[in-house]
């Protein structure tokens, strides 16, 4: 103990004591998925508070010098057989009671109990210190190490705070209809009990109207279960607002709901509410289930294997090398489904996983806060194999082991999910999201930390041909556009079993009528060759402005590929609004092929004899001299479009390059331009000796220049943002980032003059890089949703690995016998090479 007392009394001057607001990392390491509970459990530098699994430690000491860790291990208590019981004197484990975390009662996220062990690790000796060690060491090294323990071991992990923080479901507020809610006279008296819907006979789910004592049946669920609206329909129909629910009244309270306040409330007088009808609320017993506890048992059962399509077959499940399950962080099942098909994608594999040492080694000094690293920590989580082992025995049913499950320990990407949903209003919550918006969430991330590399979203960069057609004139014009998905619509006036469908909607009338339950519906079966029939059809533009005959006219709209990508996603529009702008999801099944040929859907450009529509010529505006003075524009006009949302400078171009002919035709030059990659670039007039980009009346902010240009970008570079964006910094840096591509190709020498411009330099082709090759293509992932939004349900995905189709449902990793290919989400194609 003598040397570890001189090392630690050498190095006390590093060991800090955790305060409030520092990040302590004390669940995860930074450079992998190693934690207290694997082997050889978690090091935490006693210095920056990071953590380090042991295959790590000693790479953060030789970068740093830091050589003060605690070491923390956890091993799982044995399970005992009765759960109410505890030979140790340990509290049995407590099923929730409230719909909340982190509070009494609430679901509790440490549940899983573990025997720890903490102690002072010296590098690069490994010499280790315990507590009882310590007490036999000078004071002053005492002290400070033991304040450091203990302030690390008391401190909320950063996984913990981002992951759990307390929330209470439950927390109803009074209704605003309660005091003074109107009760009909009307002699209703509800019994004790023998409930049924007066509308369908229903004997469950019933909710009594407090206004006239109706009782009638709750909501249907998207499953079909549950009841048949017959409750809210009422409401609809009478304007009555609150509703009890039968079956929860005791004295201590009941369930009631408030249709106009659109949820669960507090009812003051309840008990005068209810004796109205003639219940006693005294005498009253629970007979049903209350929605909190309705609501704990979804949670609890969220990601079962039982709500996935395949959950009538026996699964087999799968281990390995890209086979590795992903833990769901409370609705992280869109992010797990998306990851997972992305480090299927070669290009993933290549920059990040290929790269790994590369990358570690020169993360910064945090690098749970460095993009790269995490997106390489965890694509090689996902492929290495090494966390792709059945998960511990939970014990509760004996005949049932995770092998059978499919259960792995898999990896919880919580360090990535808090890096990656960073400042986002929704990525940065624990709510449901669209697996489709993260993709392009994440796809702009891996764009602004790739600028100048090897960027992997090449892989499903493509661009778009437009091609408008004036009716009138019979001029074209045409525009392309970067996108990375195809966005595949849906006609449901294509279905093959429409005779079917007629039939079941004409038996739903006559049961609704009826007060009957509804018969189940069918599923509308569309082909995929008429989506792609709705995606290539031309689309009719009224009121367009044509520059060939300088009026409005009729137009033809097409769009084609002016590049196929190396992989294609394509996105099924099952989403849409009904007539009451309600979000819906359409249910239907699609004959997605695994084979696909799009060749025929390629743009060919202008066409032999084919005239253009000229581009509008500015009005009479100059003067003779030699520059170009400022035009004179119609000030109302820009204002009007501004106030639409538009950049200032897209709605000067569109007044001056429409000839201050008003506010329609500005308004059509805006619609035709927005795609253009200088849309919200300063206007530059004919005949101007600027540079391209720029104005010579605009002056910028030298202090905002030279903020950008620390960033990495060249002067001109933020000159031209700056100036895009009136000079407001924080627009500024928002438009260079999502310019990049135009920025590229701009390369500004030390000079001043552009790469292209430069003696013997090679001029690079204008526009965003993009690869391209034949449009055939094969089906290798697809991503499923079940539930009826996008901000709710479950996310699963396939991916066909060496032939084998294997879903992957978070934790859950298995052969998948009956792929659901037509009822997918979000298809990814990659190319066939010949």
């Amino acid at each position: 103990m003598a040397e570890a007392s001189e090392v630690l009394m050498s190095v006390l001057p590093t060991i800090r004591v955790p305060r409030p607001g520092d990040r302590v990392h004390k669940d995860e390491c930074a450079f992998s998925f190693a934690s207290p509970e694997s082997e050889g459990g978690l090091y935490v530098c006693m210095n920056t508070f990071l953590g380090f699994g042991s295959q790590y430690v000693d790479r953060h000491y030789s970068r740093t010098g830091q050589r003060a860790y605690l070491h923390i291990t956890r091993t799982r208590k044995a399970q005992k057989e009765d759960d109410n019981s505890s030979g140790s004197g340990d509290p049995p484990k407590k099923k929730p009671t409230r719909l909340a975390i982190g509070i009494e009662g609430g679901f509790d996220v440490e549940q899983d109990q573990y025997e720890e062990e903490v102690k002072v690790v010296l590098l690069p000796d490994r010499l280790e210190v315990t507590s009882e060690d310590l007490a036999t060491m000078p004071e002053d090294v005492r002290e400070r190490v033991s304040l450091s323990m203990a302030g690390l071991m008391s401190a909320d992990s950063v996984s913990h705070a981002l992951q759990v923080q307390q929330w209470d479901g439950e927390v109803r507020h009074e209704s605003k209809h309660a005091a003074d809610l109107k009760q009909l006279d009307n002699g209703v008296k509800i019994p004790p009990s023998g409930w049924k819907c007066e509308v369908c006979d229903l004997r469950e789910n019933l909710w009594m109207n407090l206004s006239d004592g109706k009782v009638l049946c709750g909501r249907r669920y998207f499953d079909g279960s549950g009841g048949n609206n017959h409750a809210l329909l009422h409401f609809q129909q009478t304007g009555y607002p609150l509703a009890v629910k039968l079956g929860t009244i005791t004295p201590d309270g009941a369930d009631v709901y408030s249709y106009d306040e659109d949820d669960m409330v507090l009812d003051s007088k309840l008990p005068e509410h209810l004796a109205h009808f003639g219940i006693d609320m005294m005498t009253m017993e629970k007979t049903e289930r209350t929605m909190t506890e309705l609501e704990i048992a979804v949670n609890q059962r969220v990601g079962e294997w039982e709500v996935i399509q395949e959950s009538g077959a026996t699964l087999r499940p799968l281990s390995g090398p890209g086979l590795t399950g992903m833990k769901n962080l409370g609705n992280s099942c869109y992010l797990n489904s998306v990851m997972q098909v992305l480090f299927t994608v070669p290009d993933f594999q290549s920059k990040y996983v290929s790269n790994i040492e590369k990358i570690f080694s020169e993360a910064p000094s945090d690098p749970t806060q460095d993009f790269k690293t995490q997106v390489a920590k965890l694509g090689y989580g996902l492929l290495s194999g090494e966390y792709s082992k059945p998960a511990p025995d939970p014990g509760d049913d004996p005949t049932v082991t995770s092998e059978v499950r499919g259960d792995q320990i898999g990896i919880a990407p919580r360090m990535f999910k808090a890096l990656i949903g960073k400042g986002h209003p929704e990525f940065s919550t624990n709510r449901q999201q669209d697996a489709q918006e993260f993709l392009l969430h994440f796809i702009n991330m891996v764009e602004r930390n790739c600028r100048s590399e090897e960027n992997p979203t090449e892989a499903f960069r493509f661009l778009v041909e437009e091609r408008i057609v004036c009716q009138q004139s019979h001029k074209a014009k045409y525009t392309q556009r970067v996108d990375y998905i195809v966005q595949l619509p849906v006609p449901m006036d294509q279905a093959t079993n429409t005779e079917e469908l007629q039939e079941a909607e004409r038996r739903r009338e006559e049961a609704e009528a009826a007060g009957a339950p509804p018969p189940p519906a069918p599923r509308a079966r569309i082909p995929f060759a008429a989506c792609l029939a709705a995606l290539s059809e031309p689309e009719t533009l009224t009121d367009f402005w044509s520059s060939a005959v300088q009026a409005k006219t009729t137009a033809s709209k097409t769009t084609r590929f002016a590049s196929f990508p190396d992989h294609l996603v394509i996105q099924v529009k099952k989403f849409t609004f009904g007539l009451d702008w309600v979000p819906k999801k359409l249910d239907v099944s699609i004959d997605v092929p695994d084979t696909l040929d799009l060749s025929a859907l390629r743009g060919m450009g202008q066409q032999p004899g084919e005239e253009l529509l000229p581009e509008l010529a500015p009005p009479p505006l100059a003067t003779p001299d030699v520059e170009v003075k400022a035009p004179v524009l119609d000030d109302s006009t820009v204002s009007q479009l501004c106030e639409m949302g538009f950049p200032l400078e897209a709605c000067r171009k569109a007044v001056y390059y429409t000839g201050n002919t008003g506010i329609d035709a500005a308004m059509n030059w805006v619609m035709g331009h927005m795609d253009d990659p200088d849309f919200s670039a300063p206007l530059v007039l004919p005949g101007c000796s600027s540079a391209p980009g720029t104005t010579p009346t605009e002056a910028v902010s030298e202090e905002h220049l030279a903020t950008i240009v620390s960033m990495g970008f060249s002067r001109d570079q933020a000159t031209r943002a700056l100036r895009a964006t009136s000079n407001v910094l924080e627009r500024a840096v928002d438009w260079i980032f999502s310019h990049l591509d135009d920025l590229e190709s701009m390369e500004v020498s030390e000079g001043g003059r552009s790469a292209g411009e430069s003696e013997g330099s090679k001029e690079q082709p204008p526009g965003p890089r993009v690869r391209d090759g034949p449009g055939k293509y094969e089906l290798f992932a697809f991503i499923s949703h079940m539930g009826t939004s996008t901000m709710c349900g479950h996310y699963v995905c396939h991916i066909k690995k060496d032939q084998q189709w294997v879903i992957f449902n978070d934790q859950k990793v298995c052969a998948s016998e009956k792929p659901p290919k037509d009822l997918g989400y979000l298809y990814f194609y990659r190319r066939v090479t010949e």
